[in-house]
């Protein structure tokens, strides 16, 4: 039961990153994209430069354990980057790029933060 609280939670903070995304002029190229089996990136998309922007969604409830930035790893970092680079071998009209987080709090009230250039 709570995988799938979970997953809907993530669910919500991917819908909420995507809306913040959009207010600020990216275009969401696609959601949730896997590379292998350990390679998987919650969004694509491009900024006003047209920068190649790959985002890594941490959605908590609450920040009772912890702020969501926490969460990405070193090992999910280099998940992350594995995935841009093969993005970019077969999308090789991309000349800049970089890799972004979005933390998302549901609770007590929502709060979105964007981190720029991991």
């Amino acid at each position: 039961m709570k995988n799938i609280r979970n997953k809907e939670i993530g669910e919500k903070g991917e819908n909420l990153a995507v809306e913040f995304l959009k207010s600020n002029g990216y275009k969401i190229l696609e959601r949730n994209k896997h590379f292998s089996r350990l390679s998987e990136v919650d969004i694509i998309a491009t900024d006003k430069n047209n920068t190649l922007v790959f985002v890594e969604v941490k959605t908590r409830t609450t920040e009772n354990f912890g702020i969501p930035f926490e969460a990405i790893s070193k090992m999910k970092y280099s998940h992350i980057k594995q995935g841009l680079f093969m993005y970019l071998s077969d999308n090789p009209t991309y000349k800049k790029y970089r890799i972004d987080a979005i933390s998302v709090v549901l609770t007590p009230k929502i709060c979105i933060e964007h981190l720029k250039n991991l």
